[in-house]
């Protein structure tokens, strides 16, 4: 993606930024961080790769809504607290009204089934979108020799999910332990 000649960073320019990618990004958490990148680090130079990472990471391992996390924390890192609180209400709360008010609607065409047959149909697309986020965070490290660590904490974490049904906090202690101990040669 080329480079725009990026306005200074002020708290509006950084605040409107989230407002966009958070209200008109769709498939959930990561694809918004994924736009959120693209479009602090790539295009406006504000945000570096090695912030995205820590972020991104940090975001992760708390509780709650992911997205907001980075949101509070990616604006914290660029502007301090104002801009960390002014981010995840730009982000969430058009979204917020948005959704109550949709699902209002969906709720009394409950009986329809057209109306089950577009929820189903979004679903689908949002379960593709979550894909590619996931192609688009793991691609730098398939191009590497980092790809077989990629490969096995994937599939570990599938297996220890689904067959052992450990916790997602369980799941990402042992990654970040293996993460500091597996180097790449």
């Amino acid at each position: 993606m080329d480079k725009v000649k990026a306005p200074p960073l002020t708290l509006a320019s950084l605040t409107n930024v989230f407002l966009k990618a958070g209200n008109t990004t769709f498939g959930g958490g990561d694809p918004t961080m994924m736009a959120l990148k693209r479009e602090l680090g790539e295009r406006r130079g504000w945000f570096s790769d090695e912030q995205f990472a820590l972020v991104f990471s940090l975001a992760r391992i708390t509780p709650g809504t992911n997205v907001l996390a980075f949101c509070a924390g990616a604006a914290y890192l660029m502007y301090g607290w104002v801009a960390s609180v002014a981010a995840v209400i730009a982000a969430s709360a058009p979204s917020a009204v948005l959704t109550v008010w949709l699902t209002v609607v969906f709720e009394s065409a409950d009986r329809n089934p057209i109306a089950k047959m577009t929820v189903s149909g979004v679903l689908a697309a949002v379960v593709g979108m979550m894909g590619a986020a996931a192609w688009q965070l793991t691609k730098p490290s398939f191009q590497g020799k980092g790809w077989l660590r990629i490969v096995a904490l994937t599939g570990g974490t599938l297996l220890l999910r689904e067959a052992w049904g450990w916790t997602p906090l369980e799941i990402m202690a042992l990654a970040a332990v293996i993460g500091a101990v597996w180097r790449e040669m």
